[in-house]
C-alpha cells in the first residue's frame, strides 16, 4: 500500500481510499485480488480521527474515491456535500446486508443510500480473564476498589461521558442528567491506571499488566484474543455503545464506478471470511456472517440476539452537545 503524496488525483485505473489504517480496505490480499480482477488499481490515504476526514474531504476535493464514515457522521458529511448518493443497482451483495444495519437511518436518509453498511461493533468492557473471575455483569466493575489502579479507558470525551451514562442509567443518545455523569467520571479517576488512545497502545498496557479492567473495541478485543491475549469481551446490563462504518464515495469522486465495485468487494463474503481471521470487526452482511465457523469471535461474543438487544447505536451528536462533552470531560481530567 502506498500513502498519498499530497492531494494528486486517481489516474482511470487508479481508486484512492481514505480510511482508518490497517481497517480492512488495506488488507493486502484484498487490494491484490480487487486488483487482479479488475485492473483498478487502489491507493489508501489515512485519518486519526472523524474531524481529520471530514477536513480532508473538503480540502482535497477530488482527491477520494471511496471514504470510510461512521454512521454518526453521515449526515454531516451529507449536509456539507462531501459525500453523494450511491446507486446500489449494480452492488450486488447490497440486498444481503441486515436490514437494520443497510436501511440504517442515518445511512439511507429518506431512502437514498448515502453509505453503504460495512462494519459494526462495540465499545465495551474487556478484563483480564486470568485475574478477573468471575466475568462482570455490570459496568460497575470499573468503580470497584479492588480493581483500584488496574483501570483503564479511552481518552475520548464523548465515549467517556456515554459510558458514565449508561452507569448512571441514562441512553447515550438522551443524556438529560449531566451532573450525574460527571459525579461518576470523578468517582472513576482515582480507579484508573492510564488512558489509551490506539489498539497498539491498549495491547502494550495490557500486555504489561498495567491494568485488568478496561473499555475497549469489540474487533480489537478479537484481535487480541487471536493473538493470545487473556481477553474476556463483555457486554454489561447496562448496555454498551454501538458504531456502524459504512463506505462512501465522495461528491468529487470521477471514477465512482470503480468505487462502487470496491466497496461491493469490501462486503462480499469471500472478502470479509478471510479478513474475520485477523479480527475483524462485525460484518453488516448477513451472508457473510453466517460464512463464519462457529468459533469466530464476534460470532461468540455478539451473535446472541439479547446481548445485541442492549447495544445502544451512536446517533450524531450537535457541535455544541460534543463541545459540552469534551469540556465536562477536561474538568474532570484536571481535577485530578
Amino acid at each position: 500500500m502506498a500513502m498519498m503524496a499530497g492531494a494528486s488525483f486517481a489516474s482511470a485505473a487508479e481508486i484512492r481510499v481514505l480510511n482508518w489504517q490497517g481497517y480492512g480496505t488495506d488488507e493486502a490480499f484484498a487490494v491484490e485480488a480487487f486488483e487482479k480482477k479488475t485492473g483498478t488499481t487502489v491507493v489508501h490515504d489515512y485519518f486519526t480521527s472523524e474531524q481529520e476526514m471530514l477536513t480532508k474531504l473538503r480540502t482535497n476535493p477530488g482527491a477520494y474515491d471511496v471514504v470510510l464514515v461512521n454512521s454518526a457522521f453521515t449526515g454531516q458529511a451529507k449536509a456539507e456535500g462531501l459525500i453523494t448518493k450511491i446507486d446500489t443497482s449494480d452492488i450486488s451483495n447490497f440486498a444481503d446486508l441486515a436490514p437494520n444495519l443497510g436501511q440504517n437511518a442515518d445511512l439511507v436518509p429518506g431512502g437514498d443510500v448515502y453509505g453503504v453498511a460495512w462494519t459494526w461493533g462495540v465499545t465495551s468492557l474487556t478484563v483480564n480473564k486470568d485475574v478477573v473471575k468471575p466475568a462482570p455483569t455490570s459496568l460497575n466493575v470499573l468503580w470497584d476498589p479492588q480493581y483500584a489502579g488496574k483501570v483503564s479507558i479511552r481518552d475520548d470525551g464523548v465515549e467517556a461521558v456515554q459510558f458514565a451514562a449508561l452507569a448512571t442509567g441514562q441512553g447515550i443518545n438522551d443524556i438529560k442528567d449531566l451532573d450525574a455523569v460527571k459525579a461518576k467520571l470523578k468517582a472513576l479517576m482515582p480507579q484508573i491506571k492510564t488512558f489509551w488512545s490506539s489498539e497498539n497502545d491498549w495491547n502494550q498496557f495490557f500486555s504489561a499488566g498495567d491494568f485488568v479492567v478496561s473499555t475497549f473495541w469489540s474487533g480489537g478485543a478479537g484481535r487480541s484474543a487471536s493473538k493470545g491475549l487473556p481477553v474476556e469481551f463483555i457486554v454489561p446490563e447496562e448496555g454498551a455503545i454501538g458504531w456502524l462504518d459504512s463506505l462512501a464515495i465522495p461528491t468529487a469522486s470521477t471514477h465512482q464506478a470503480e468505487a462502487r465495485a470496491f466497496i461491493n468487494w469490501m462486503i462480499d463474503p469471500e472478502f470479509y471470511v478471510k479478513w474475520a481471521a485477523n479480527g475483524a470487526p462485525s460484518s453488516a452482511s448477513n451472508k457473510a456472517n453466517a460464512a463464519l465457523p462457529d468459533t469466530d469471535f464476534n460470532k461468540v461474543t455478539l451473535g446472541d440476539p439479547a446481548v445485541v438487544a442492549r447495544v445502544q447505536f451512536m446517533a450524531p451528536l450537535s457541535d455544541d452537545t460534543r463541545k459540552a462533552y469534551l469540556e465536562l470531560w477536561q474538568d474532570v481530567k484536571t481535577a485530578q
